[in-house]
C-alpha cells in the first residue's frame, strides 16, 4: 500500500538503509531512525531528502515522538551489532539489545502499529546441529551478543501474545553487501586484499550461510506485508554455505589477486566459535514464495565495486 507511514530504527545501517531504499521504491513514506554511532548517515545522503530523519537512541524518549504521528510499520534493526565489542561491553548490549527491544515494541503498542518486524539474528542457534536450520533449531547463543538478540526474540514472542503487539520475529542467516559499518569478515577481506595479497584472518574454517543485503531486505518486506500470525519466527537465509578460506578464494578472483597468503591471529578467534551455519527457509518460501536472487558471486562482485568506488573503510575512522 502506497501512502504508509514507516519508521526504521537502525536505517542508517547497511541493512537498515538498503531497507530504506526499498521501501522509498514502493511509494512509502519512511522515518529513519537512528543515533548514527553504528550507522552512517552517509548510507542514506543521497536519500535524506526523500525521509524524515530523527537521530535518537532506541532508549530514548525521541522515539516515541517520531512514533505518535500515525506511523503504520516499524522494521527495528537498531542493535549492538558487532560481536567481539560484546566481549568488552556486555552490559551496553543488554541494555540496547533487550531493554532496547522492549521499548521498541511497547511504544509501538502504545501508538497503535499495525504490525512490527523484529530483526534478529542466526547468531541465536548457536553451532549446526544438523543442516539445514530451520527455526526449530535449537537455540545455543555462543556470544552475549547471541544472548542478547535471543532474549530480544523470546520478548517478541511473549509481548505478542501477553500484550498483543503484532511482532514477526525475522532471523537472517549473516546479510553482507554494500555500506558495511564494521569489519565483518566479508568487508574485511575486501580491504585486505585490496591492500595486499597478505591476508591476517581467524577461523578460516568456520562456514556461514550469506544472504546479500537485498534480498534479505526484499523478504523482510514480504514478510511484512504477508498475514502471519503475531510471535512467528522466521529464517532468511539460501541453504548453502561457505567456509571463511573459501570467500578468500573467491573474493581474490575477483579481484584477480594471484598467491595470496594467509597468517592466523588468534585475537580474531572467538571465545566460542560458532563452526556452522546453514539455513532451512522453507518457511519463508512457503509463506511469501521468496527465493534468494543474488549469487555469492553477483552479490560479492556488487560488494567489492560499491567498496572500491567508496575508497573507505568505515571502521577505521570509528574509536570504540
Amino acid at each position: 500500500m502506497e501512502n504508509e507511514k514507516v519508521l526504521v530504527t537502525g536505517g542508517g545501517g547497511f541493512i537498515g538503509s538498503a531497507l530504506v531504499r526499498a521501501l522509498l521504491s514502493d511509494g512509502k513514506e519512511v522515518i529513519v531512525y537512528d543515533s548514527f554511532v553504528y550507522g552512517d548517515r552517509s548510507n542514506i545522503a543521497e536519500i535524506e531528502k526523500d525521509v524524515t530523519v530523527v537521530v535518537g537512541d532506541i532508549l530514548s524518549w525521541k522515539l516515541e515522538n517520531a512514533l505518535k504521528d500515525n506511523v503504520q510499520k516499524v522494521y527495528h534493526l537498531a542493535a549492538e551489532p558487532y560481536i567481539p565489542y560484546s566481549y568488552v561491553a556486555p552490559e551496553r548490549f543488554i541494555e540496547v539489545n533487550v531493554l532496547g527491544a522492549f521499548k521498541v515494541l511497547m511504544a509501538c503498542k502504545l501508538f497503535g502499529v499495525e504490525k512490527v518486524i523484529h530483526f534478529s539474528s542466526s547468531e541465536i542457534y548457536g553451532s549446526a546441529q544438523h543442516i539445514p536450520m530451520d527455526e526449530n533449531h535449537p537455540t545455543l547463543p555462543h556470544s552475549t551478543y547471541a544472548v542478547t538478540k535471543l532474549a530480544a526474540d523470546r520478548l517478541c514472542y511473549t509481548l505478542a501474545h501477553e500484550q498483543k503487539i503484532p511482532v514477526i520475529i525475522l532471523r537472517p542467516f549473516n546479510c553482507y553487501g554494500p555500506r558495511e559499518s564494521q569489519p565483518y569478515v566479508i568487508p574485511e577481506i575486501i580491504r585486505q586484499l585490496v591492500r595486499s595479497p597478505k591476508l591476517t584472518l581467524g577461523n578460516l574454517e568456520a562456514r556461514r550461510d550469506f544472504t546479500y543485503v537485498d534480498d534479505s531486505v526484499r523478504a523482510a518486506i514480504m514478510v511484512m506485508e504477508a498475514d502471519l500470525p503475531a510471535g512467528m519466527v522466521v529464517n532468511v537465509g539460501s541453504n548453502i554455505s561457505y567456509s571463511v578460506r573459501e570467500l578468500v578464494q573467491i573474493i581474490a578472483g575477483i579481484l584477480g589477486c594471484e598467491d595470496v597468503k594467509i597468517e592466523l591471529d588468534a585475537r580474531r578467534f572467538r571465545p566460542l566459535e560458532v563452526n556452522l551455519l546453514q539455513c532451512d527457509y522453507s518457511k519463508l518460501r512457503s509463506l511469501t514464495g521468496w527465493e534468494p536472487r543474488i549469487s555469492i558471486k553477483e552479490g560479492l562482485r556488487l560488494t567489492i565495486d560499491w567498496y572500491k568506488n567508496a575508497g573507505c573503510w568505515p571502521w577505521e575512522q570509528r574509536i570504540h
